[in-house]
């Protein structure tokens, strides 16, 4: 095993590169092009200090991997991509301001509404079943709402 990692160049660490890219463009998300860029950072090291050892090569490319995934998931988080569908994975999320039936009254605070063709469970102020209610809010898959207004 030590011969076969003895004769690492800079240029393996390109292809290796080369090859997270191609993982990336045919998988969904964005995650294996941060251990595509510390590849290429680290072709680039051994290229300008040839003499480095393979351990010290695959310790790098750790480092730099982890480096990035953090950094990639803490500006994502900071600064997450416009979109022109906000809502698309937050199904509930879509209710928000629309009006429904309550399918059965909302006693002690908890109660469900029929939404299109599911029943969803609500939260909200006593109502009896059969009354027009407004989503308000969402609490993980719990649809907050209020009495709607009549008209």
């Amino acid at each position: 095993m030590e011969g076969f990692f003895s004769g690492v160049q800079f240029w393996h660490w390109w292809i290796l590169a080369a090859l997270l890219a191609a993982v990336e463009a045919m998988l969904p998300g964005m995650f294996f092009i941060w251990f595509g860029a510390a590849a290429a950072i680290v072709g680039l090291i051994v290229l300008i200090l040839p003499d480095i050892g393979w351990e010290l090569q695959v310790v790098l490319f750790a480092m730099l991997a982890a480096a990035a995934v953090l950094i990639a998931r803490s500006l994502l988080h900071r600064h997450p991509p416009e979109t022109d569908d906000p809502t698309l994975n937050r199904r509930a999320e879509r209710y928000i301001g629309r009006r429904f039936t309550l399918e059965s009254a909302i006693v002690n605070g908890r109660g469900s509404i029929r939404v299109d063709d599911s029943v969803w469970r609500a939260s909200g102020p006593e109502l009896a079943a059969g009354r027009r209610v407004k989503v308000v809010g969402v609490e993980g898959s719990i649809l907050k709402v209020e009495a709607a207004e009549e008209g």
